[in-house]
């Protein structure tokens, strides 16, 4: 059996030089989905006629993002509504309001 000499090269390839640092790439996943031609097209166009991103993925990106916060804000404001017709919280919002009545004492 051969066996490389001290120190010797053992591959053909010399890759003790190059580094490979990935702290900056993003954990992106590449997907696929079954698009309406319409939509498609409609997100080339915000990319690329309008600007509206840096790419279509990009685009998407917005609108899910935009979607999604929209869904949350909407989840809290059943929860205040919600709130509203608790008995308890509004004995305790009613004291911490004649607490606060002091403009001083209130943030504003």
């Amino acid at each position: 059996m051969h066996r490389p000499r001290e120190g010797a090269l053992t591959s053909i390839f010399d890759t003790h030089g190059w580094v490979h640092h990935n702290a900056f790439v993003g954990k992106r996943v590449k997907r696929t989905y079954n698009l309406d031609s319409t939509i498609v097209q409609r997100v080339r166009e915000l990319a690329g006629e309008y600007g509206v991103a840096r790419s279509q993925d990009a685009v998407v990106e917005l609108a899910v993002e935009r979607l999604y916060a929209q869904m949350r804000d909407r989840e809290e404001a059943d929860r205040w509504a919600m709130a509203a017709q608790d008995s308890d919280f509004r004995a305790e919002a009613g004291e911490i309001a004649f607490e606060m009545r002091d403009g001083e004492a209130w943030p504003s």
